[in-house]
């Protein structure tokens, strides 16, 4: 069993959103200062590194994070490549030919490689999804899909591509590191911190392959 960890690590050099506070662990206590333990205090939004969104981050009346489903979030996954696109149209997805029942669809691009590389500053030429890829993807009911930058939509959008996927109950998935995930098929373990009435969490997100999945992608 061939374990992938696809999340990103949350740090004071972690790219973030513009805007962002960005992320501060800052130690509250410390055993080489006499203490009787460490411990930290954490500091950083919701929507940084590896994270999850829940409806509520674009629809008024939807879910937050601790209401959704981790049916979503575990099971089987598709890891799609697309090293070639600035940005991904509803063709670019279907010349992909994925498998009519595939549920939660990972794609890999070259954001993938920035995470590689240690880029420390925000990119907004990222690759990501036209709100066309985000209605292919809804009306295929699919319920997750996963995008190896900071948002699953272009950077100067407004916000189409979300209110597509979250509208039709498709989890959004962002922030991931797929450099190290060939394409295939694998098991998804995401799970979000449960923030009780969020619109969105960090989340430690994995992939695990069999030996018989290896082969047949």
């Amino acid at each position: 069993m061939k374990i992938v960890d696809i999340s990103v690590p949350l740090s004071a050099e972690t790219p973030t959103w513009p805007g962002s506070p960005g992320f501060r662990l800052q130690r509250t206590k410390r055993l080489d200062g006499g203490d009787n333990c460490n411990n930290s205090h954490l500091h950083c939004d919701t929507h940084m590194g590896t994270h999850v969104d829940a409806p509520s981050h674009f629809l008024k009346e939807g879910a937050t994070i601790e209401e959704l489903s981790l049916d979503s979030l575990v099971g089987p996954a598709v890891v799609a490549y697309l090293p070639d696109v600035s940005e991904i149209n509803a063709s670019d997805l279907a010349s992909l030919k994925i498998p009519r029942e595939t549920k939660r669809l990972l794609l890999r691009t070259r954001n993938s490689e920035l995470w590689s590389f240690g880029e420390r500053t925000f990119r907004k030429d990222f690759v990501a999804l036209t709100p066309e890829a985000a209605q292919w993807i809804a009306d295929r009911g699919m319920c997750l899909v996963g995008i190896d930058y900071l948002s699953v939509q272009r950077y100067g959008d407004g916000p189409a591509t979300h209110r597509i996927l979250l509208e039709a109950n498709v989890v959004i998935l962002e922030g991931l590191n797929l450099i190290e995930a060939e394409p295939g098929m694998y098991e998804l373990i995401c799970l979000p911190i449960c923030l009780a009435g969020a619109e969105g969490a960090p989340a430690r997100a994995i992939l695990r392959q069999t030996d018989e999945e290896a082969g047949s992608g």
